[in-house]
Protein backbone atom coordinates (compact mmCIF):
# COMPACT_ATOMS: atom_id res chain seq x y z
CA UNK A 1 0.00 0.00 0.00
CA UNK A 2 1.43 3.60 -0.74
CA UNK A 3 2.31 5.75 1.70
CA UNK A 4 1.37 9.70 1.15
CA UNK A 5 3.51 11.05 3.80
CA UNK A 6 2.10 14.54 2.88
CA UNK A 7 -1.21 13.46 3.48
CA UNK A 8 -0.54 12.59 6.92
CA UNK A 9 0.94 15.89 8.09
CA UNK A 10 -1.58 17.90 6.36
CA UNK A 11 -3.72 15.82 8.60
CA UNK A 12 -1.58 16.15 11.80
CA UNK A 13 -0.88 19.44 11.56
CA UNK A 14 -4.72 20.58 10.85
CA UNK A 15 -3.33 22.01 7.34
CA UNK A 16 -5.39 24.80 4.78
CA UNK A 17 -3.34 23.69 2.06
CA UNK A 18 -2.27 20.52 0.31
CA UNK A 19 -0.20 19.96 -3.09
CA UNK A 20 0.57 16.82 -4.34
CA UNK A 21 2.54 16.40 -7.56
CA UNK A 22 4.31 14.21 -10.04
CA UNK A 23 3.40 11.24 -7.52
CA UNK A 24 2.58 8.65 -10.69
CA UNK A 25 5.01 5.96 -8.49
CA UNK A 26 2.08 5.80 -5.48
CA UNK A 27 -0.26 6.06 -7.85
CA UNK A 28 0.59 3.00 -10.18
CA UNK A 29 1.14 1.50 -6.16
CA UNK A 30 -2.83 2.27 -5.41
CA UNK A 31 -4.34 1.49 -8.79
CA UNK A 32 -4.56 5.32 -9.90
CA UNK A 33 -6.91 6.18 -6.92
CA UNK A 34 -5.63 9.31 -4.42
CA UNK A 35 -5.46 8.34 -0.53
CA UNK A 36 -9.09 8.20 1.26
CA UNK A 37 -7.54 10.02 4.06
CA UNK A 38 -7.28 12.94 1.55
CA UNK A 39 -10.78 13.52 1.84
CA UNK A 40 -11.09 13.71 5.47
CA UNK A 41 -9.20 16.83 5.45
CA UNK A 42 -12.03 19.01 5.90
CA UNK A 43 -10.26 22.19 6.91
CA UNK A 44 -8.60 22.36 3.67
CA UNK A 45 -8.40 25.29 1.27
CA UNK A 46 -6.25 24.96 -1.45
CA UNK A 47 -5.55 21.53 -3.13
CA UNK A 48 -3.50 21.22 -5.47
CA UNK A 49 -2.72 17.84 -7.66
CA UNK A 50 -0.90 18.41 -10.74
CA UNK A 51 1.68 16.25 -12.87
CA UNK A 52 0.28 13.21 -12.27
CA UNK A 53 0.05 10.96 -15.52
CA UNK A 54 -1.36 8.08 -13.68
CA UNK A 55 -4.44 9.91 -12.29
CA UNK A 56 -7.35 9.64 -14.54
CA UNK A 57 -10.54 9.98 -12.13
CA UNK A 58 -11.23 12.02 -9.14
CA UNK A 59 -13.74 9.80 -6.79
CA UNK A 60 -16.88 11.70 -5.75
CA UNK A 61 -15.67 11.92 -1.92
CA UNK A 62 -13.65 15.01 -3.54
CA UNK A 63 -17.08 16.87 -2.69
CA UNK A 64 -16.57 16.01 1.34
CA UNK A 65 -14.28 18.74 1.18
CA UNK A 66 -16.44 21.65 1.55
CA UNK A 67 -13.81 25.06 2.62
CA UNK A 68 -12.30 24.33 -0.46
CA UNK A 69 -11.81 27.99 -2.18
CA UNK A 70 -8.98 26.71 -4.68
CA UNK A 71 -8.93 22.76 -6.72
CA UNK A 72 -6.21 22.80 -8.91
CA UNK A 73 -5.43 19.26 -11.24
CA UNK A 74 -3.70 20.31 -14.01
CA UNK A 75 -1.00 18.69 -16.17
CA UNK A 76 -2.73 15.01 -14.74
CA UNK A 77 -4.72 12.30 -17.38
CA UNK A 78 -8.02 12.81 -16.18
CA UNK A 79 -10.91 12.03 -18.55
CA UNK A 80 -14.17 13.19 -16.37
CA UNK A 81 -14.87 15.33 -13.56
CA UNK A 82 -17.11 14.19 -10.36
CA UNK A 83 -19.95 15.33 -9.42
CA UNK A 84 -19.09 15.97 -6.40
CA UNK A 85 -17.00 19.19 -7.47
CA UNK A 86 -20.30 20.64 -7.28
CA UNK A 87 -20.88 20.11 -3.43
CA UNK A 88 -17.93 22.39 -3.36
CA UNK A 89 -20.32 25.77 -2.88
CA UNK A 90 -17.38 28.29 -1.69
CA UNK A 91 -15.21 27.21 -4.74
CA UNK A 92 -13.43 30.09 -6.52
CA UNK A 93 -10.75 28.62 -8.78
CA UNK A 94 -11.34 25.62 -10.69
CA UNK A 95 -7.81 24.85 -12.76
CA UNK A 96 -8.36 21.49 -14.76
CA UNK A 97 -5.94 22.16 -17.82
CA UNK A 98 -3.65 19.59 -19.28
CA UNK A 99 -5.63 16.96 -18.94
CA UNK A 100 -8.00 14.75 -21.37
CA UNK A 101 -11.41 15.88 -20.07
CA UNK A 102 -13.99 15.40 -23.01
CA UNK A 103 -17.24 16.81 -21.22
CA UNK A 104 -17.64 18.47 -17.66
CA UNK A 105 -20.58 18.35 -15.31
CA UNK A 106 -23.92 20.33 -15.83
CA UNK A 107 -23.49 20.48 -12.04
CA UNK A 108 -20.36 22.94 -12.20
CA UNK A 109 -23.53 25.60 -12.67
CA UNK A 110 -24.26 25.61 -8.96
CA UNK A 111 -20.60 26.91 -7.87
CA UNK A 112 -22.10 30.61 -7.23
CA UNK A 113 -18.70 31.99 -5.93
CA UNK A 114 -16.49 30.76 -9.01
CA UNK A 115 -14.04 33.30 -10.30
CA UNK A 116 -12.17 31.67 -12.58
CA UNK A 117 -12.19 28.63 -14.20
CA UNK A 118 -9.38 27.37 -16.29
CA UNK A 119 -10.40 24.19 -18.85
CA UNK A 120 -6.62 24.74 -21.20
CA UNK A 121 -5.58 22.01 -23.21
CA UNK A 122 -8.29 19.11 -23.30
CA UNK A 123 -11.11 17.64 -25.41
CA UNK A 124 -14.33 19.48 -24.71
CA UNK A 125 -16.32 20.25 -27.44
CA UNK A 126 -18.99 21.96 -25.16
CA UNK A 127 -19.73 23.74 -21.83
CA UNK A 128 -22.01 23.51 -19.06
CA UNK A 129 -25.45 25.12 -20.17
CA UNK A 130 -25.94 26.71 -17.20
CA UNK A 131 -22.72 28.41 -16.62
CA UNK A 132 -24.69 31.68 -16.86
CA UNK A 133 -25.57 30.83 -12.89
CA UNK A 134 -22.05 31.67 -12.15
CA UNK A 135 -22.24 35.24 -11.37
CA UNK A 136 -18.92 36.14 -10.26
CA UNK A 137 -17.04 34.21 -12.96
CA UNK A 138 -14.79 37.19 -14.19
CA UNK A 139 -11.63 34.53 -15.79
CA UNK A 140 -12.55 32.16 -18.52
CA UNK A 141 -9.34 30.01 -19.72
CA UNK A 142 -10.87 27.71 -22.85
CA UNK A 143 -7.92 27.50 -25.34
CA UNK A 144 -6.78 24.10 -26.98
CA UNK A 145 -10.07 22.38 -27.40
CA UNK A 146 -12.19 21.33 -29.60
CA UNK A 147 -15.41 24.17 -29.29
CA UNK A 148 -16.84 24.80 -32.45
CA UNK A 149 -18.70 28.01 -30.60
CA UNK A 150 -18.92 30.00 -27.53
CA UNK A 151 -21.82 29.00 -25.70
CA UNK A 152 -25.01 31.35 -25.44
CA UNK A 153 -24.89 30.39 -21.99
CA UNK A 154 -21.56 32.27 -20.97
CA UNK A 155 -22.44 35.24 -23.30
CA UNK A 156 -24.96 36.37 -20.97
CA UNK A 157 -25.83 39.33 -19.22
CA UNK A 158 -25.77 37.67 -15.92
CA UNK A 159 -22.07 37.36 -16.09
CA UNK A 160 -21.12 41.43 -15.41
CA UNK A 161 -17.97 40.64 -14.18
CA UNK A 162 -16.19 38.29 -16.93
CA UNK A 163 -13.41 39.76 -17.94
CA UNK A 164 -11.32 37.47 -19.56
CA UNK A 165 -12.12 34.62 -22.02
CA UNK A 166 -9.14 33.13 -23.71
CA UNK A 167 -10.13 29.97 -26.14
CA UNK A 168 -7.70 30.41 -28.90
CA UNK A 169 -6.76 27.28 -30.66
CA UNK A 170 -10.66 25.62 -31.03
CA UNK A 171 -12.02 25.15 -34.26
CA UNK A 172 -14.99 28.33 -33.33
CA UNK A 173 -16.63 29.12 -36.62
CA UNK A 174 -18.70 31.81 -35.25
CA UNK A 175 -19.34 34.36 -32.76
CA UNK A 176 -22.82 35.57 -31.89
CA UNK A 177 -23.48 39.24 -31.26
CA UNK A 178 -24.58 38.25 -28.19
CA UNK A 179 -21.06 38.84 -27.30
CA UNK A 180 -22.15 42.59 -26.77
CA UNK A 181 -24.00 41.27 -23.56
CA UNK A 182 -20.30 40.51 -21.90
CA UNK A 183 -20.32 44.94 -20.14
CA UNK A 184 -16.92 43.75 -18.38
CA UNK A 185 -14.71 42.59 -20.79
CA UNK A 186 -11.31 43.60 -21.54
CA UNK A 187 -9.58 40.46 -23.06
CA UNK A 188 -10.72 38.30 -26.07
CA UNK A 189 -8.59 35.70 -27.72
CA UNK A 190 -10.40 33.88 -30.33
CA UNK A 191 -6.81 33.03 -32.66
CA UNK A 192 -6.20 29.71 -34.14
CA UNK A 193 -10.18 29.43 -35.13
CA UNK A 194 -11.79 28.71 -38.17
CA UNK A 195 -14.36 32.62 -37.99
CA UNK A 196 -15.18 34.29 -41.21
CA UNK A 197 -16.47 37.44 -39.86
CA UNK A 198 -16.55 39.34 -36.52
CA UNK A 199 -19.62 40.95 -35.50
CA UNK A 200 -20.12 44.71 -35.53
CA UNK A 201 -21.42 44.15 -31.68
CA UNK A 202 -18.03 43.36 -30.24
CA UNK A 203 -17.89 47.48 -30.28
CA UNK A 204 -20.30 47.85 -27.93
CA UNK A 205 -18.05 45.81 -25.45
CA UNK A 206 -16.99 49.28 -24.04
CA UNK A 207 -14.00 47.71 -21.43
CA UNK A 208 -12.36 45.86 -24.29
CA UNK A 209 -8.51 46.41 -24.46
CA UNK A 210 -7.23 43.37 -25.39
CA UNK A 211 -8.55 41.03 -28.80
CA UNK A 212 -6.69 38.62 -30.54
CA UNK A 213 -7.77 37.52 -33.77
CA UNK A 214 -4.91 35.92 -35.77
CA UNK A 215 -5.28 32.87 -37.51
CA UNK A 216 -8.88 33.19 -38.77
CA UNK A 217 -9.51 33.25 -42.58
CA UNK A 218 -11.92 36.80 -42.37
CA UNK A 219 -13.66 37.53 -45.86
CA UNK A 220 -12.93 41.19 -44.57
CA UNK A 221 -8.99 41.53 -46.10
CA UNK A 222 -8.90 44.93 -44.53
CA UNK A 223 -10.39 43.97 -41.13
CA UNK A 224 -8.09 41.06 -41.43
CA UNK A 225 -5.12 43.16 -41.95
CA UNK A 226 -5.92 45.25 -38.96
CA UNK A 227 -6.55 41.74 -36.90
CA UNK A 228 -3.01 40.93 -37.70
CA UNK A 229 -1.66 44.12 -36.78
CA UNK A 230 -3.31 43.74 -33.27
CA UNK A 231 -4.11 47.21 -32.96
CA UNK A 232 -7.37 46.66 -30.67
CA UNK A 233 -9.00 50.38 -30.89
CA UNK A 234 -8.58 50.83 -34.75
CA UNK A 235 -10.29 47.16 -34.95
CA UNK A 236 -13.16 48.35 -32.62
CA UNK A 237 -13.52 51.83 -34.18
CA UNK A 238 -13.85 49.80 -37.80
CA UNK A 239 -16.55 47.34 -36.54
CA UNK A 240 -18.50 50.91 -34.77
CA UNK A 241 -18.55 52.53 -37.47
CA UNK A 242 -20.29 48.98 -39.64
CA UNK A 243 -16.84 48.10 -41.74
CA UNK A 244 -16.29 48.57 -45.50
CA UNK A 245 -20.27 49.17 -46.08
CA UNK A 246 -20.44 51.85 -43.19
CA UNK A 247 -23.31 49.82 -41.54
CA UNK A 248 -24.15 50.50 -38.00
CA UNK A 249 -22.56 53.45 -37.00
CA UNK A 250 -22.66 55.68 -40.27
CA UNK A 251 -24.04 59.05 -40.10
CA UNK A 252 -27.62 59.24 -41.28
CA UNK A 253 -26.76 62.40 -42.96
CA UNK A 254 -24.08 61.88 -44.98
CA UNK A 255 -23.72 64.19 -47.99
CA UNK A 256 -23.33 62.09 -50.83
CA UNK A 257 -20.09 62.74 -52.54
CA UNK A 258 -19.62 63.87 -55.90
CA UNK A 259 -18.23 61.16 -58.23
CA UNK A 260 -15.76 63.32 -60.02
CA UNK A 261 -14.31 64.13 -56.49
CA UNK A 262 -14.37 60.47 -55.73
CA UNK A 263 -12.67 60.08 -58.54
CA UNK A 264 -9.84 62.62 -58.06
CA UNK A 265 -9.53 60.98 -54.22
CA UNK A 266 -9.04 57.70 -55.70
CA UNK A 267 -6.48 58.59 -57.97
CA UNK A 268 -4.52 60.48 -55.00
CA UNK A 269 -4.87 57.26 -53.24
CA UNK A 270 -3.49 55.30 -55.80
CA UNK A 271 -0.59 57.86 -56.23
CA UNK A 272 0.58 57.80 -52.67
CA UNK A 273 0.38 54.33 -52.24
CA UNK A 274 -2.84 53.95 -50.80
CA UNK A 275 -1.33 54.97 -47.22
CA UNK A 276 -4.73 57.13 -46.68
CA UNK A 277 -6.87 53.91 -46.74
CA UNK A 278 -7.97 53.77 -43.16
CA UNK A 279 -7.15 56.90 -41.66
CA UNK A 280 -6.22 55.80 -38.01
CA UNK A 281 -4.68 52.66 -38.95
CA UNK A 282 -2.32 53.98 -41.25
CA UNK A 283 -0.90 56.08 -38.77
CA UNK A 284 0.54 52.85 -36.88
CA UNK A 285 1.60 51.55 -40.43
CA UNK A 286 4.61 49.27 -40.23
CA UNK A 287 6.10 49.15 -43.79
CA UNK A 288 8.35 46.53 -44.66
CA UNK A 289 11.05 48.21 -46.67
CA UNK A 290 13.04 45.33 -47.73
CA UNK A 291 13.14 41.63 -47.94
CA UNK A 292 15.76 39.32 -48.86
CA UNK A 293 17.29 36.06 -48.32
CA UNK A 294 20.16 35.71 -45.74
CA UNK A 295 23.03 33.90 -47.10
CA UNK A 296 24.37 32.63 -43.85
CA UNK A 297 21.54 32.82 -41.03
CA UNK A 298 21.69 31.48 -37.49
CA UNK A 299 20.77 27.99 -36.94
CA UNK A 300 18.87 26.04 -34.88
CA UNK A 301 19.08 21.89 -34.57
CA UNK A 302 16.40 20.49 -32.66
CA UNK A 303 16.46 16.79 -31.55
CA UNK A 304 14.08 13.96 -31.35
CA UNK A 305 13.60 14.13 -27.65
CA UNK A 306 12.48 17.49 -27.53
CA UNK A 307 8.85 16.57 -29.43
CA UNK A 308 7.17 15.19 -26.36
CA UNK A 309 8.28 17.93 -24.19
CA UNK A 310 7.80 21.23 -25.52
CA UNK A 311 8.14 20.46 -29.95
CA UNK A 312 7.78 24.20 -30.90
CA UNK A 313 10.34 27.03 -31.22
CA UNK A 314 10.75 30.29 -33.16
CA UNK A 315 13.79 32.21 -33.70
CA UNK A 316 14.59 35.26 -34.89
CA UNK A 317 17.46 37.90 -35.01
CA UNK A 318 16.81 42.01 -34.48
CA UNK A 319 19.11 45.04 -35.23
CA UNK A 320 18.51 48.35 -34.49
CA UNK A 321 16.61 47.94 -31.34
CA UNK A 322 17.95 51.18 -29.19
CA UNK A 323 17.89 50.65 -25.45
CA UNK A 324 20.09 52.61 -24.15
CA UNK A 325 17.84 56.43 -23.81
CA UNK A 326 15.73 56.97 -20.57
CA UNK A 327 13.70 53.93 -19.65
CA UNK A 328 13.88 52.45 -22.92
CA UNK A 329 15.03 48.54 -21.49
CA UNK A 330 12.71 48.74 -18.28
CA UNK A 331 9.92 49.83 -21.45
CA UNK A 332 11.01 46.79 -23.45
CA UNK A 333 10.58 44.49 -20.51
CA UNK A 334 7.69 45.64 -19.16
CA UNK A 335 6.30 45.02 -22.38
CA UNK A 336 7.25 41.47 -22.14
CA UNK A 337 6.06 40.47 -19.08
CA UNK A 338 2.40 42.04 -20.62
CA UNK A 339 3.16 39.76 -23.82
CA UNK A 340 3.32 36.79 -20.88
CA UNK A 341 0.51 37.57 -19.13
CA UNK A 342 -1.77 37.95 -21.69
CA UNK A 343 -1.25 36.77 -25.24
CA UNK A 344 0.93 34.14 -23.62
CA UNK A 345 -1.82 33.00 -21.25
CA UNK A 346 0.91 33.40 -18.23
CA UNK A 347 3.34 31.47 -20.09
CA UNK A 348 0.87 28.53 -20.75
CA UNK A 349 0.51 29.14 -23.96
CA UNK A 350 4.13 30.19 -25.05
CA UNK A 351 7.06 31.63 -23.50
CA UNK A 352 9.70 34.42 -24.79
CA UNK A 353 13.05 34.83 -24.25
CA UNK A 354 15.53 37.61 -25.42
CA UNK A 355 18.93 37.39 -25.91
CA UNK A 356 22.14 39.62 -26.49
CA UNK A 357 23.09 37.92 -29.89
CA UNK A 358 26.82 39.03 -29.69
CA UNK A 359 26.59 36.54 -26.01
CA UNK A 360 25.76 33.82 -28.19
CA UNK A 361 27.64 31.31 -29.36
CA UNK A 362 25.93 29.94 -32.33
CA UNK A 363 24.84 27.43 -33.60
CA UNK A 364 22.23 26.06 -31.17
CA UNK A 365 20.76 23.39 -29.91
CA UNK A 366 17.23 22.70 -28.85
CA UNK A 367 17.26 19.71 -26.76
CA UNK A 368 15.46 17.91 -23.87
CA UNK A 369 17.71 16.97 -21.18
CA UNK A 370 17.45 14.96 -17.80
CA UNK A 371 16.80 17.98 -15.16
CA UNK A 372 19.55 16.25 -13.42
CA UNK A 373 22.09 16.49 -15.82
CA UNK A 374 21.76 20.35 -17.00
CA UNK A 375 22.72 23.24 -15.24
CA UNK A 376 21.71 27.32 -15.84
CA UNK A 377 22.79 30.61 -14.73
CA UNK A 378 19.30 31.67 -14.42
CA UNK A 379 18.71 35.88 -14.44
CA UNK A 380 20.29 37.15 -11.18
CA UNK A 381 20.70 33.93 -9.55
CA UNK A 382 23.54 32.04 -9.34
CA UNK A 383 24.42 28.68 -11.16
CA UNK A 384 22.18 25.45 -10.62
CA UNK A 385 21.07 22.56 -12.00
CA UNK A 386 17.37 22.52 -13.21
CA UNK A 387 15.60 19.97 -10.96
CA UNK A 388 17.39 22.27 -7.93
CA UNK A 389 15.55 25.63 -9.93
CA UNK A 390 12.49 24.34 -9.94
CA UNK A 391 12.22 22.73 -6.42
CA UNK A 392 13.43 26.30 -5.29
CA UNK A 393 11.18 28.54 -7.40
CA UNK A 394 7.89 26.38 -6.06
CA UNK A 395 9.35 26.68 -2.69
CA UNK A 396 9.63 30.74 -3.29
CA UNK A 397 6.38 30.67 -5.21
CA UNK A 398 4.27 28.69 -2.21
CA UNK A 399 6.12 31.24 0.45
CA UNK A 400 4.93 33.86 -1.83
CA UNK A 401 1.19 32.91 -1.99
CA UNK A 402 1.22 32.15 1.62
CA UNK A 403 2.74 35.39 2.73
CA UNK A 404 0.41 37.28 0.45
CA UNK A 405 -2.80 34.89 1.65
CA UNK A 406 -4.21 35.13 -1.95
CA UNK A 407 -6.56 31.53 -3.08
CA UNK A 408 -5.80 32.09 -6.56
CA UNK A 409 -2.87 30.34 -7.73
CA UNK A 410 0.25 32.98 -8.04
CA UNK A 411 2.24 33.69 -11.65
CA UNK A 412 5.14 31.41 -10.66
CA UNK A 413 2.47 28.34 -10.49
CA UNK A 414 0.81 28.97 -13.18
CA UNK A 415 3.57 28.10 -15.32
CA UNK A 416 5.34 25.73 -12.81
CA UNK A 417 3.08 22.73 -13.57
CA UNK A 418 3.86 22.57 -17.07
CA UNK A 419 6.88 20.90 -16.47
CA UNK A 420 5.21 17.88 -13.56
CA UNK A 421 5.95 14.83 -14.59
CA UNK A 422 8.48 15.46 -17.77
CA UNK A 423 11.11 13.09 -17.41
CA UNK A 424 12.94 15.98 -19.46
CA UNK A 425 13.15 19.41 -19.86
CA UNK A 426 13.23 21.50 -22.98
CA UNK A 427 16.91 24.18 -23.20
CA UNK A 428 18.10 26.06 -25.74
CA UNK A 429 22.27 24.95 -25.66
CA UNK A 430 25.08 26.92 -27.50
CA UNK A 431 27.91 25.90 -29.09
CA UNK A 432 29.65 25.84 -26.10
CA UNK A 433 26.93 23.44 -24.28
CA UNK A 434 26.14 26.33 -22.33
CA UNK A 435 22.38 26.54 -21.92
CA UNK A 436 20.95 29.67 -22.57
CA UNK A 437 17.75 28.95 -22.11
CA UNK A 438 15.38 26.68 -20.12
CA UNK A 439 11.53 27.08 -20.84
CA UNK A 440 9.40 28.24 -19.67
CA UNK A 441 11.49 28.97 -16.53
CA UNK A 442 14.13 31.25 -17.32
CA UNK A 443 16.78 32.79 -20.21
CA UNK A 444 20.49 32.54 -18.80
CA UNK A 445 22.15 35.49 -17.11
CA UNK A 446 25.14 34.82 -19.83
CA UNK A 447 23.12 36.64 -22.60
CA UNK A 448 21.08 39.02 -20.66
CA UNK A 449 20.58 42.13 -22.71
CA UNK A 450 21.66 45.30 -21.12
CA UNK A 451 21.51 49.05 -22.39
CA UNK A 452 24.25 48.51 -25.03
CA UNK A 453 22.66 45.59 -26.60
CA UNK A 454 22.34 46.11 -29.97
CA UNK A 455 21.38 42.93 -31.40
CA UNK A 456 18.92 40.84 -30.43
CA UNK A 457 18.39 37.20 -30.39
CA UNK A 458 14.47 36.39 -29.71
CA UNK A 459 13.03 33.17 -29.01
CA UNK A 460 9.62 32.02 -28.77
CA UNK A 461 8.44 28.26 -27.58
CA UNK A 462 5.49 26.45 -26.99
CA UNK A 463 3.74 23.13 -26.52
CA UNK A 464 0.81 24.30 -28.48
CA UNK A 465 1.28 24.97 -31.99
CA UNK A 466 3.85 26.02 -34.07
CA UNK A 467 1.63 29.11 -35.28
CA UNK A 468 1.25 30.35 -31.87
CA UNK A 469 5.05 30.49 -31.60
CA UNK A 470 4.70 32.69 -34.89
CA UNK A 471 1.86 34.95 -33.37
CA UNK A 472 3.58 35.79 -30.26
CA UNK A 473 6.50 36.61 -32.37
CA UNK A 474 5.02 38.80 -34.79
CA UNK A 475 3.26 40.61 -31.56
CA UNK A 476 6.87 41.04 -30.02
CA UNK A 477 8.53 42.42 -33.25
CA UNK A 478 5.36 44.90 -33.81
CA UNK A 479 5.56 46.27 -30.37
CA UNK A 480 9.49 46.93 -30.29
CA UNK A 481 8.90 48.92 -33.27
CA UNK A 482 6.61 50.70 -31.60
CA UNK A 483 8.83 51.46 -28.47
CA UNK A 484 11.88 52.30 -31.22
CA UNK A 485 9.81 55.04 -32.18
CA UNK A 486 8.74 56.18 -29.01
CA UNK A 487 12.10 56.72 -27.80
CA UNK A 488 13.07 58.44 -30.96
CA UNK A 489 10.26 60.74 -31.08
CA UNK A 490 10.74 61.33 -26.95
CA UNK A 491 14.74 62.31 -27.66
CA UNK A 492 15.84 60.83 -23.68
CA UNK A 493 19.40 61.36 -22.89
CA UNK A 494 21.61 58.30 -23.63
CA UNK A 495 22.50 56.62 -20.57
CA UNK A 496 24.88 53.74 -20.78
CA UNK A 497 25.46 50.12 -18.56
CA UNK A 498 28.23 49.96 -15.89
CA UNK A 499 29.43 47.27 -17.87
CA UNK A 500 30.13 48.79 -21.53
CA UNK A 501 33.42 50.22 -22.57
CA UNK A 502 34.15 54.24 -23.39
CA UNK A 503 34.50 53.25 -27.18
CA UNK A 504 31.11 51.41 -27.41
CA UNK A 505 29.38 54.22 -26.00
CA UNK A 506 30.75 56.60 -28.54
CA UNK A 507 29.58 54.47 -31.30
CA UNK A 508 26.27 55.04 -30.51
CA UNK A 509 26.38 58.87 -30.33
CA UNK A 510 25.02 59.31 -33.64
CA UNK A 511 22.20 61.07 -34.55
CA UNK A 512 18.64 58.93 -35.25
CA UNK A 513 17.74 58.61 -38.41
CA UNK A 514 13.85 60.34 -39.16
CA UNK A 515 12.73 56.86 -39.36
CA UNK A 516 14.18 54.09 -36.98
CA UNK A 517 14.72 50.64 -39.11
CA UNK A 518 14.42 47.85 -37.39
CA UNK A 519 16.52 44.99 -39.35
CA UNK A 520 14.94 41.60 -38.91
CA UNK A 521 17.01 38.29 -40.16
CA UNK A 522 16.12 35.35 -40.49
CA UNK A 523 17.19 32.06 -37.89
CA UNK A 524 16.74 28.73 -39.58
CA UNK A 525 15.06 25.46 -37.87
CA UNK A 526 16.58 22.46 -38.71
CA UNK A 527 16.06 18.75 -37.51
CA UNK A 528 19.43 16.50 -36.71
CA UNK A 529 19.31 15.68 -40.62
CA UNK A 530 19.52 19.19 -41.35
CA UNK A 531 16.66 19.36 -43.20
CA UNK A 532 14.58 22.77 -42.60
CA UNK A 533 11.93 22.37 -40.46
CA UNK A 534 11.14 26.48 -39.74
CA UNK A 535 12.87 29.78 -41.36
CA UNK A 536 11.15 32.67 -39.49
CA UNK A 537 10.28 35.37 -40.86
CA UNK A 538 9.38 34.27 -44.17
CA UNK A 539 7.80 36.67 -47.23
CA UNK A 540 4.22 35.86 -45.54
CA UNK A 541 4.56 35.55 -42.11
CA UNK A 542 5.15 39.48 -41.10
CA UNK A 543 2.22 41.54 -41.55
CA UNK A 544 2.90 44.23 -39.10
CA UNK A 545 1.24 47.54 -38.04
CA UNK A 546 3.22 49.93 -35.64
CA UNK A 547 4.53 53.33 -35.69
CA UNK A 548 8.35 52.15 -37.18
CA UNK A 549 10.36 50.93 -40.55
CA UNK A 550 11.49 47.53 -40.82
CA UNK A 551 14.00 46.25 -42.97
CA UNK A 552 13.72 41.81 -43.17
CA UNK A 553 16.62 39.34 -44.22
Amino acid sequence: MAEWPEVERAEKERRRELILQGADDRLRESGGRLPPALFSLSLLNYLQVSGCAELQEVPEEIGRLTRLQSLVLCGNRLRSLPGGVAELRGLKVLDVSGNELEDLPEALSRLSDLSSLNVTGNRLEELPRGLAQCTRLSSLHLSGNRLKTLPLGVLSSQLPLLAEIFASDNQIRELSPDIALLTGLKTLDLSNNELTEIPFQLADCTKLKEINFKGNKLKDKRLEKMVNGCQTKSILEYLRVGGRGGGKGKAENTVKEDPKERKKKKRQKKDSGGEDEVEDVSKMMLRVLHIAENPLPLTVSVTPTIKDVRPYVVCCVVKGMNLRPGNALKRFLTAQTKLHDEMCDKRTLATIATHDLQLVKGPLLYDARSPKEFKIVPLNRKEINAKELVRQLQFEAEEQRKQKKRQNVSGLHKYLHLLDGKENYPCLVDAENAVISFPPITNSDKTKITKSTQALLLEVTSGSSLQTCKDVMEALIEKMAELNKFTMENKEEEVGSDTEHPEDSASQNTEPSERPQLVVEQVRVIDMEGNLKVLYPSKTDLNLSASSFVVIR
